[in-house]
């Protein structure tokens, strides 16, 4: 077979972050079509939205013990065929209980198998690359929200909401097909002999709970807007229905590009230096949106693709300060903990948004604000836990040739840069 190389691996890797990203994704603009179709309100839309992230944290905090001791291909291959089986599942659903049930069943396999992506990123790529990696596999997120997210709402409203999922659970298919086939065994971080007593030593680490804290509040920063940002834009802000899918193109293309480009501006000039600045300006941009009256399209789609490119890009210096927190050898129980404290942020952070935010008569949301001032507090803490995050990795020779026989890369592989 031929040898796969760090940039074929990583763009894999987000070949799988794409479909589980655009799976999480779609809910949100289907937001305003769900509602009315299934005759719910914004507490059960919210709920359906963290059904999907605390089933997931639930499975990330059951399986941080045992996960590093194990093949992350084998691991990722079980989890990712558990996610399809999810979303084919949503796509069946007949009314608001066992849509529930299934997104519950596709979040505790998408967060597995994007633990066990994460993982991989760091057992591969080196911590001078380490950011540029995780921007490339970001790039999935771009793709699922001007490609995915734009074509599954058009399929929807052509159709029915349930499409979108078939669809996805047809492209997961053939990428779990492809991963199968291609995907090499990360196995280095089983050569020390400190699989065992990975979890043991993870919760000992002061570091890594104060990571586990920054990935919440980063997170809580991120999401208390997102799960009704597209019913408060058709509803208070003015934004037409067909016209939704632009906020999510227009930021997606220009995530596209903007993604790795701060990913090597981390790796160039510091990661936290970069994340504190992404925050600063999402800050602005978030009180923006949250607190304007209507607007013309153009005003929406300049906010949200501001939105976009700052918000979310926070998270390419985010993961990669993650991924430096532990070595190797704790690095499964370690995302997975993270995905635990990621997830759980989620759903309680869509929990907290459908008690706060209530629909008028009119349809209108009120006390969207709130949530802006929610998500800049959040974001303010996240840039302190990130002064306090230390990195936690040296490149010896083991993990060099662990990462190199894991990507089946070449003896120079090293110095390739994606």
């Amino acid at each position: 077979m031929k040898q796969l190389s760090e940039r074929s691996l990583l763009l894999l890797l987000a070949a799988v972050q794409f479909t589980h990203i655009m799976d999480f994704m779609i809910m949100m603009p289907l937001g305003p079509q769900l509602m009315r179709d299934l005759a719910i309100g914004p507490g059960h839309f919210s709920a359906l939205v963290a059904a999907y992230t605390i089933s997931s944290g639930v499975v990330g905090l059951l399986s941080a013990p045992f996960i590093d001791r194990f093949d992350r291909r084998n691991i990722l291959l079980f989890a990712y065929a558990g996610f399809i089986a999810g979303t084919l599942a949503c796509a069946l659903s007949q009314n608001a209980a066992t849509l529930l049930a299934a997104r519950a069943l596709s979040g505790a396999f998408g967060g597995l198998a994007t633990s066990m992506v994460m993982s991989i990123i760091g057992d591969v790529v080196p911590a001078e690359r380490r950011a540029a990696g995780v921007g490339i596999v970001m790039t999935a997120f771009s793709v699922a929200a001007a490609v995915g997210i734009p074509f599954g709402l058009q399929l929807a409203q052509y159709f029915e909401w349930e499409a979108p999922f078939f669809l996805l659970a047809g492209i997961a298919g053939v990428v779990w097909l492809v991963a199968f086939l291609r995907l090499p065994p990360v196995r280095g971080h089983l050569e020390n002999g400190h699989a065992n007593r990975a979890f043991a030593d993870l919760l000992r680490d002061a570091n890594a709970g104060r990571a586990l804290l920054f990935m919440a509040a980063l997170v809580l920063g991120h999401f208390a807007i997102i799960p009704l940002l597209s019913a408060y834009l058709v509803a208070n802000v003015g934004l037409p229905e067909p016209d939704l899918f632009l906020v999510y193109f227009t930021g997606g293309v220009l995530t596209v590009f903007t993604a790795p480009l701060l990913g090597k501006l981390a790796d160039q000039h510091g990661r936290f230096r970069v994340f504190s600045s992404l925050v600063a300006v999402a800050c602005v941009v978030t009180l923006a949106i949250t607190n304007s009256g209507p607007l013309p399209v153009w005003a929406v789609l300049v906010l949200s693709g501001l939105f976009f490119v700052f918000a979310s890009g926070r998270f390419v210096p985010g993961q990669a300060i993650m991924t430096l927190a532990v070595p190797a050898s704790r690095r499964g129980a370690f995302m997975s903990l993270s995905g635990c404290a990621r997830d759980l942020a989620m759903g309680v952070t869509s929990s907290i948004g459908g008690w706060i935010v209530v629909q008028e008569s009119s349809g209108q949301l009120l006390n969207f604000h709130w949530l802006g001032w929610l998500a800049v507090a959040a974001g303010l803490i996240s840039v302190w836990l990130a002064s306090r995050v230390q990195v936690n990795e040296t490149d010896t020779p083991e993990t060099i040739r662990s990462r190199r026989s894991a990507a089946r890369l070449p003896p120079r592989a090293e110095q390739f840069q994606p």
